[in-house]
């Protein structure tokens, strides 16, 4: 794992593997990087995967807690980009990963090679939200992480047929152990800056950021039972863009391992997009670009 520092000086940590296309995976809000090892390794070889521990999370630096949101986060992405010299990448977002996919695709189009969105779109269900909040920042009250796996069926609703070896390898990724009890593997105050968000209620839809995609090589991946990205949302997403590559995961709920055949397939025909898309010349930056705020 390598690190750098973003513009205020936190440490973030990152992993860079491979070499030719630049793919830039994005966690999850509680993830990290490691939610990508099960598509790793089925990534062909001409792809570059480039991780980023997201601050709070996973290796990075714990930071101000008015500096966990999307548009910090947005801008961690691209300092990455820029640190390893990465002109223009491919992003793989799942959940807020993919919501930072979407405003790079509104604020830095010309970064961008294509966005594959992992169960997430521009509307977010409610329940599914407030279902996320009643764990965020809550330390496990267990002692092992073998009790977490043995939980974990019924904490991830819509789940089905998954082996009890992926909870432990679910386990180990989400949930680190202490001496005498289970950690969790980010900064508990992530919780504020959610709780600040549903605050108001049902978050607006924010169609504008998945128009924003328009002309990048686009997919969708969804969890069939996904209690966060609706048929509905889903189904207006691939009107709105019937070229976008679409796959419904069965058996999953939020969000897909990204291992299934269904999610494998539908990254492999994004990819050849996103390579197509990669070899026609980059469009010229904007004169004034600019992230929101």
């Amino acid at each position: 794992m390598q690190t750098f520092r973003a513009e205020d000086g936190t440490r973030l940590a990152f992993r860079d593997e491979g070499a030719g296309l630049p793919m830039l995976a994005l966690a999850g809000l509680t993830r990290d990087g490691r939610d990508f090892d099960y598509l790793a390794h089925h990534l062909p070889r001409d792809v570059r995967l480039i991780r980023l521990d997201s601050r709070g999370r996973g290796g990075s630096d714990w930071a101000a807690p008015e500096t966990y949101n999307v548009a910090q986060e947005t801008r961690d992405a691209l300092a990455l980009l820029d640190h390893l010299g990465v002109a223009r990448a491919a992003i793989i977002g799942s959940s807020r990963g993919g919501l930072i996919g979407m405003v790079i695709a509104a604020t830095q189009k010309q970064r961008l090679l294509g966005l594959c969105l992992n169960d997430v779109g521009p509307a977010l269900e409610h329940a599914g939200l407030l279902r996320i909040g009643s764990y965020v920042g809550v330390a496990p009250t267990v002692a092992s992480l073998a009790e977490i796996a043995d939980r974990l069926p019924v904490a991830m609703p819509g789940f089905h047929r998954v082996p009890n070896r992926r909870w432990q390898e679910e386990a180990v990724r989400h949930y680190v152990q202490l001496k005498d009890r289970v950690g969790l593997t980010y900064d508990p105050a992530l919780r504020a800056g959610f709780d600040k968000a549903l605050a108001g209620g049902p978050l607006p839809p924010a169609w504008p950021l998945f128009e924003a995609c328009a002309d990048l090589p686009l997919a969708l991946l969804r969890g069939s039972d996904s209690d966060v990205l609706s048929r509905e949302t889903a189904a207006e997403m691939c009107e709105r863009r019937p070229d976008m590559v679409f796959r419904e995961v069965a058996g999953r709920g939020h969000i897909p391992f990204l291992d299934e055949p269904e999610a494998l397939d539908g990254v492999a025909c994004w990819l050849a997009l996103v390579r197509e898309f990669a070899a026609r010349p980059a469009a010229p930056a904007p004169l004034q670009p600019g992230l929101v705020g």
